[in-house]
């Protein structure tokens, strides 16, 4: 039975605000139980998860906000966005809503850097968290296969492309990177660049496209955070992605011990809007796995 969705504008009615180092951050949360974080991709924002908000709110303590840049979240036009304050972000919002348990992640893209930050500081004994899943993203930077306009956004003449960016561009490069079954409807779209250029947020576009960059700085510290961290770790990927789809989940099987993985035929970038169903059983089917045995295939590996 498909999934049913949360429009935009009902979204937009049950967000709540707080202030990180002086901007405004719009947020949401739902649910009781175990936190899971649930933290967007790049361009949109939070409601890439609405599909899922309702029964994940169902079993657990949902918590998703959309990040600085991104959304109906501030979008300060010389900011020099960076990754690693994105995981400050994540870490200023949970002691915002006090919470102490230990921490679940679902991350997606852009969202799933900053997750790997946040296992990091997991590592390091600066957070603690208790699972980790992953939707399509760039985890491994020598595998990640960026679009042009991605590639010319972070180029000399990114600023020039993300003023000029405009609807139609978004169509353009959001065809390549769905599923050939799967495609965004038009009114998706119609909420997906209002989500962009809400305070003319298009025109920033090149500054948050500095996370591919940085993505090559901090790539020791965060494959080694999904090398080293003894907690359980799925990573559910849409294997026609061009950008970070069945070529970046071979990568993960090379690289991480013991990796589970699952593999959407058919499904592009975005599964949680793609295929949201599928990603809601894997995702339970996940959660519910011992998390002992969890812990041991790891540590034999």
């Amino acid at each position: 039975m498909p999934l049913a969705e949360i429009p935009l504008c009902v979204w937009r009615t049950r967000s709540l605000e707080f202030t990180f180092r002086g901007q405004s951050i719009r947020y949401w949360t739902a649910g009781q139980g175990a936190p899971l974080l649930l933290i967007h991709g790049f361009p949109t924002a939070s409601w890439d998860w609405h599909y899922l908000w309702q029964p994940l709110a169902q079993r657990f303590r949902v918590i998703a906000c959309d990040m600085l840049g991104f959304g109906d979240s501030a979008k300060p036009a010389r900011h020099r966005y960076s990754l690693l304050e994105q995981a400050d972000l994540q870490q200023a919002l949970l002691e915002h809503l006090h919470i102490q348990q230990p921490l679940h992640l679902l991350a997606h893209d852009y969202g799933a850097s900053v997750a790997q930050e946040l296992l990091a500081r997991h590592h390091e004994g600066r957070l603690e968290v208790a699972s980790c899943a992953f939707l399509n993203a760039g985890l491994f930077p020598e595998c990640h296969r960026p679009l042009l306009a991605q590639r010319l956004l972070f180029s000399h003449l990114g600023w020039l492309v993300a003023r000029i960016f405009t609807r139609e561009d978004l169509v353009r490069n959001v065809s390549q990177i769905y599923g050939p079954c799967t495609q965004p409807s038009e009114s998706a779209l119609d909420d997906c660049w209002s989500l962009i250029a809400a305070n003319q947020g298009n025109r920033i576009l090149h500054r948050l496209s500095a996370f591919i960059p940085e993505r090559l700085t901090h790539r020791e510290r965060w494959v080694g955070a999904l090398q080293q961290v003894r907690l359980p770790m799925r990573f559910i990927n849409g294997a026609v992605d061009p950008v970070s789809g069945a070529h970046m989940l071979q990568r993960y099987r090379e690289l991480v011990p013991l990796p589970d993985t699952v593999t959407l035929p058919g499904i592009g970038h975005y599964p949680h809007t793609e295929a949201p169903a599928q990603v809601l059983r894997h995702y339970l089917e996940f959660r519910q796995q011992p998390l002992t045995a969890s812990l041991q295939k790891v540590a034999w590996s």
